[in-house]
């Protein structure tokens, strides 16, 4: 089953709530939400990891 990471937008002036992505098998390892941009408001400083 690939992977999924839950991530949340901070930014003030986004509406986004969390969203989860789902990996698939080729993506490299050590991938993190540093290199996704909120598909909301397009901006990528407000993304941060949900960690259960």
């Amino acid at each position: 089953m690939p992977k999924t990471l839950e991530v949340v937008c901070t930014r003030n002036d986004c509406d986004l709530d969390m969203f989860e992505l789902h990996y698939q098998y080729s993506m490299p390892d050590g991938t993190g939400v540093e290199a996704f941009s909120c598909p909301y408001c397009g901006e990528s400083d407000g993304l941060e990891a949900i960690h259960a």
